[in-house]
């Protein structure tokens, strides 16, 4: 009899291995290395709802609530393939209960851009790449972690200031290497401001034209965000995360009366959608400006 980690195993291969981007594949595998921890012995065909509980319960125990969802999906969709093989006669995850760990404090995901512009003066900006240049550019452009390690010189159109977007780099591998972008309204170029601009191309001049400007060996995100809260702390403003850089970015845009269409393509965001459900919030608080102005100038009318 088939124990559920060599199922999941198994269904990983087949149904996710070349079909899923190889960063998301990994979130699979781990998965995978959990199932063996905690359920080693766990049969497939003798899974039932009490031991699927049971096996979500001893992973709450260690993660938040939102990552124990996560891996309650994956689990769930090799389960329910199970069961429409005839391996289970029921679905042992029907009305699971999801726990978890209360989340851990988050760093605040926004600054002013008053706090902004500080954060920047206190960028130390030398003659050769390094992670203030990387913090400058996310900050300017909204661009994703993975897409701004993956720039080369060669992706800079200084004549028309603009960057093309067109790959990602793999940085969660130790062997690393370009790969596609999140999706197809990834690959995008966009316009850049002419200060920065003369100053990639100063910085850029004298790299190969098709190596990435950040990356000289392995990158952590952990190593960039130890910097940027160093110069958080120089500027005294509130600690974010590199990622919140590109929240900031399209707050910013938003705030300025930017339409959503253009800070969405701008963003690399698949739909409208996306970007309106993102920043909800910002919206709605000026939408909330405008009925006032509204309501304003309609009291002033005879």
């Amino acid at each position: 009899m088939q124990y559920f980690h060599e199922y999941f195993a198994d269904w990983m291969k087949v149904y996710k291995l070349g079909a899923v981007r190889p960063i998301t594949y990994q979130k699979y595998v781990m998965t995978l290395r959990w199932l063996v921890e905690l359920a080693p012995t766990q049969k497939i065909c003798e899974l039932d709802k009490r031991s699927y509980q049971n096996l979500i319960n001893e992973y709450a125990k260690t993660h938040e609530k939102q990552t124990t969802q996560d891996f309650h999906h994956h689990l769930k969709s090799a389960i329910l393939d199970a069961f429409d093989e005839g391996l289970l006669t029921i679905d042992p995850t029907r009305k699971v209960i999801l726990k978890g760990k209360s989340p851990a404090i988050k760093k605040p995901k926004y600054l002013s851009q008053l706090e902004l512009q500080s954060l920047l003066k206190s960028l130390n900006l030398i003659n050769v790449p390094n992670w203030d240049w990387f913090i400058l550019l996310i900050a300017k452009t909204g661009l994703r972690f993975s897409e701004a390690l993956a720039l080369t010189p060669k992706d800079f159109d200084f004549s028309g200031k603009k960057i093309k977007v067109n790959k990602t780099l793999n940085y969660k591998c130790p062997n690393g290497g370009f790969m596609e972008t999140k999706n197809q309204s990834s690959r995008r170029t966009l316009q850049i401001d002419p200060k920065l601009n003369d100053q990639f191309f100063n910085l850029a001049g004298n790299l190969a034209e098709d190596k990435p400007i950040f990356v000289k060996g392995r990158v952590f995100n952990s190593t960039v965000n130890d910097r940027l809260e160093k110069l958080c702390k120089i500027a005294e403003v509130p600690v974010i995360s590199i990622h919140s850089l590109r929240h900031i970015h399209a707050s910013l845009l938003i705030f300025a009366g930017v339409s959503i269409a253009s800070i969405a393509k701008r963003l690399g965001h698949s739909s409208v959608t996306t970007t309106q459900e993102t920043y909800l919030h910002i919206i709605k608080e000026l939408e909330d400006q405008d009925n006032d102005k509204i309501m304003r100038h309609l009291s002033s009318l005879v």
